[in-house]
């Protein structure tokens, strides 16, 4: 069942608001929703292949025949999402279970910092700094242009989703001056 892998979902959910080709969902993925989920094109053709072949989605055109590109390039299949897609979505959306990993390569080196020097450690938390900074001025740049349209359909949601991460950010960023404190001494 689509819902059993999020990859799927999270292509339903962003078919949801419109057509895209499997190189448009990469984008979104990439550009909207980096900040808490990752998908390659690995895993994002052959969700869409399953996915059609399930009846989640449909490919658009005159008899599915895809479009080539304006550069002259790969043939482009536009998807959509059908009734059934929908269907699979809410339910997903209703379902109360949510696995909630976290991932970080920075912690799991910080576990095992005993085994080096403190100035590797505090240079790989200086790294993620860096990075939660570039992402935190980004999350906040969305943030600010989300307050102005937060009445507009599915907004509140967006604006949900990058305050939640400016807030979880923030704390990063105290959280690594805390520890490169810590770790100086």
């Amino acid at each position: 069942m689509a819902k059993d892998r999020k990859i799927d979902m999270v292509i339903l959910g962003l078919l949801a608001h419109e057509d895209m080709s499997g190189y448009d969902i990469k984008k979104k993925i990439d550009g909207q929703i980096r900040f808490f989920w990752k998908g390659s094109f690995g895993s994002i053709y052959p969700a869409l292949a399953a996915m059609e072949e399930d009846g989640l989605v449909k490919k658009l055109g005159a008899s599915g025949i895809a479009e080539k590109s304006a550069s002259g390039g790969r043939e482009k299949f536009l998807y959509s999402i059908t009734s059934s897609g929908r269907k699979a979505l809410k339910s997903w959306l209703s379902d109360e279970k949510a696995v909630n990993d976290l991932k970080y390569e920075t912690l799991l080196k910080l576990f095992f910092g005993g085994v080096t020097e403190s100035e590797v450690t505090i240079r790989n938390i200086e790294l993620f700094e860096k990075q939660v900074k570039e992402d935190l001025q980004l999350l906040k740049l969305y943030q600010s242009n989300l307050k102005n349209v937060i009445g507009e359909k599915d907004h509140v949601y967006y604006y949900l989703t990058v305050s939640f991460g400016v807030e979880t950010y923030e704390a990063y960023l105290k959280w690594c001056k805390e520890a490169k404190t810590l770790l100086a001494k």
